[in-house]
């Protein structure tokens, strides 16, 4: 598995951005970074359609991220988990109630409190790709989507007018914002490629290589930050991010990217229980053994 996950690479490479210049502007903020105030942190990243697209305010992205000063843990959920309280999926948490809902919906599943949320926008995504000059990826597997929704035209009377079809060869190749984005949303390419597992692959791929055109050239760190403060939600201030900052740099780049193991979820049915739709719930009934899981028990 690849080291990194769509939008939560961003955000780390956000707090470093971020980080940097806070620190150049407001020299108080050392300390929080010498001395974390808290041991550990939980962060909720969300990445969100944005403007110009037919559901603006739902999360395809939902990523759970623990720091320590020994690890960073980043977990994906899928976005398709059964919410009862809501009666929908987890994607469609933010809507009904932003952050505070999702944070609060997303404790219960994993177990442990989350502190602090950030959201990001896929126009943001794309601003991040092209502010580094575009990003080298190595495609795992060619694939052909016929129907990747063009933003814009989700009511257009002509169906077929509504998408357009995107190719992606196998090998290296450069890509700018808007292929990158194609190549992490797209699903609905056939066979194994049109699957959530598959795409969260090749969110992870681009993120990897954000974050090695980041390392090869940390000039670029203040670019990525002006890209991604343009389109970022978040309730993290100043002080806090400073004491995140801290923990990532004593983590010495241990990072772990898991997503939940299919084994401890089940699809049930389509049925009228869960609205008719496509959805995860819980295999054992509830999240115990998520949380165990999580705990590494």
């Amino acid at each position: 598995m690849r080291k990194v996950n769509i939008i939560i690479a961003i955000v780390l490479l956000l707090m470093v951005g971020a980080g940097t210049f806070l620190f150049s502007v407001y020299g108080n903020l050392v300390k929080s970074f010498i001395y974390p105030p808290q041991e550990n942190v939980n962060i909720l990243v969300l990445g969100k359609g944005g403007v110009g697209h037919e559901a603006p305010d739902l999360t395809d992205t939902v990523i759970f991220i623990s720091i320590s000063d020994k690890k960073i843990s980043l977990i994906s959920l899928p976005r398709d988990i059964w919410v009862p309280e809501i009666r929908a999926k987890l994607n469609s948490a933010y809507y009904w109630g932003k952050l505070p809902l999702t944070k609060t919906t997303v404790q219960k599943m994993v177990g442990v409190p989350i502190q602090y949320g950030l959201v990001i926008d896929f126009s943001g995504f794309k601003k991040i790709v092209d502010s580094l000059g575009g990003v080298e990826v190595e495609v795992q597997n060619a694939f052909t989507d016929e129907k990747y929704p063009i933003a814009g035209k989700e009511n257009d009377s002509c169906m077929p007018c509504r998408y357009e079809t995107v190719k992606f060869k196998k090998g290296k190749q450069i890509m700018d914002g808007e292929t990158a984005l194609k190549f992490v949303r797209s699903r609905n390419a056939e066979g194994d490629e049109g699957t959530d597992a598959a795409r969260a692959a090749r969110q992870q791929l681009v993120i990897d290589a954000i974050k090695n055109k980041v390392v090869s050239n940390p000039w670029k760190i203040l670019a990525l930050k002006n890209a991604v403060m343009q389109s970022l939600e978040t309730d993290i201030d100043s002080n806090v991010l400073a004491g995140i900052l801290g923990l990532v740099k004593r983590a010495k780049g241990n990072l772990v990217t898991v997503s939940i193991p299919e084994e401890f979820l089940i699809n049930p049915p389509v049925s009228r229980r869960y609205d008719n739709q496509y959805v995860f719930i819980p295999k054992a009934g509830d999240w115990s053994e998520v949380q165990k899981w999580i705990r590494g028990e």
